[in-house]
């Protein structure tokens, strides 16, 4: 089987577009807790940004750099909608214009836009961002899966944590349902199902799903990849009764670059449940039992990628149930040429 390299050093024009993101997508960021009475600074996506609250509370973003002196805006003053550097006082508004050089009024500075802005949308308890290639008044719709947009009939609680290691090496391992039966085989949930397996691809409306062969609602059976403007994967484990009322355990992941080859990563942890008592039931359960278990899953997919080399992709020798990492590595590549193209058009 072809082997489709990540590489751990952008080489050419395709790997450095994949290593920072690619453009015109909704990434989610950061938790929306994060960003409370003063500004955050975040890098994502190749980018620094600054992310601040008004006084009502809607959520901004900037390009975290003054356009004076490069000093960075996170570390200033709101003024609502604005933020006062804190070298000089220069404000720049949430659409990147500077409204205001105290030290010099009338330059020319003032009322040009010369700081970068991006649309932010919270969502499901996270900061989306709209990646932008070129500025736009207005980004495309943010379309999450139905388990994060549709709340009277799922709840979902948001995992996050960061990742020392390639985006594109987590999105593999979310794509290796195989890895569930011997990397978490002393999971609670996972210790069920074959040992061997045949899988297949199916294409959906707006991805593929990757799955097992005659096995369903065993183990970490399928996954799902999705391009909703927003790429996002899902799968199903299934529970025993004492997981609570729902049924199955419902995952949706996404993940944005982060400098230095970390992830942000996010993981969404859903139950199909109306409100009522079954949904507190399963809340509490999660809460009190369930999340240290979770959370434990999480780690050995952590330390085992976190302690793979960077080049471990150049010594692979792949096989039948590697076929959705390779499909997801040749889409991936395909759409970062076609936006290289396009720029170069």
């Amino acid at each position: 089987m072809t082997t489709i390299a990540i590489q751990p050093v952008a080489q050419d024009p395709v790997d450095q577009l994949l290593e920072i993101g690619l453009k015109d997508l909704w990434y989610a960021i950061c938790p929306s807790h994060f960003i409370r009475e003063n500004p955050v600074s975040v890098r994502r996506l190749g980018s620094k940004i600054a992310l601040w609250r008004d006084g009502t509370g809607k959520l901004h973003a900037l390009e975290d750099r003054c356009p004076h002196r490069g000093a960075p805006l996170s570390q200033g003053v709101i003024l609502g909608d604005r933020l006062s550097c804190p070298y000089h006082g220069v404000e720049v508004r949430c659409d990147g214009v500077v409204t205001r050089v105290p030290g010099s009024p009338g330059c020319k500075l003032e009322g040009s836009q010369a700081t970068r802005h991006f649309h932010v949308e919270e969502r499901a308890g996270a900061v989306f961002l709209y990646n932008a290639k070129e500025p736009v008044d207005v980004p495309p719709p943010l379309v999450l899966p139905e388990e994060l947009s549709d709340e009277a009939q799922y709840a979902a609680f948001l995992c996050y944590t960061e990742w020392k290691g390639d985006y594109r090496y987590v999105l593999d391992n979310v794509m290796d349902p195989m890895h569930g039966t011997f990397l978490h085989k002393q999971s609670h949930s996972m210790a069920e199902g074959d040992s061997q397996a045949k899988f297949g691809i199916r294409a959906t409306d707006n991805g593929f799903v990757f799955e097992k062969e005659g096995q369903r609602n065993v183990n970490f059976d399928w996954t799902e990849w999705a391009d909703t403007g927003l790429h996002w994967m899902r799968l199903e484990i299934p529970y025993p009764k004492t997981g609570g009322p729902g049924g199955n355990f419902i995952i949706i992941g996404s993940f944005a670059p982060m400098p230095n080859g970390m992830t942000a990563t996010f993981f969404w942890r859903v139950r199909k449940l109306s409100p009522g008592w079954e949904r507190d039931t399963w809340r509490f359960l999660y809460r009190n039992r369930l999340e240290a278990r979770h959370w434990h899953v999480l780690e050995q997919d952590r330390v085992m990628l976190e302690d793979m080399e960077p080049d471990a992709n150049r010594h692979e020798n792949l096989y039948q149930h590697d076929l959705g990492i390779v499909r997801l590595r040749r889409h991936m590549r395909n759409l970062a040429q076609a936006q290289l193209e396009q720029a170069g058009a």
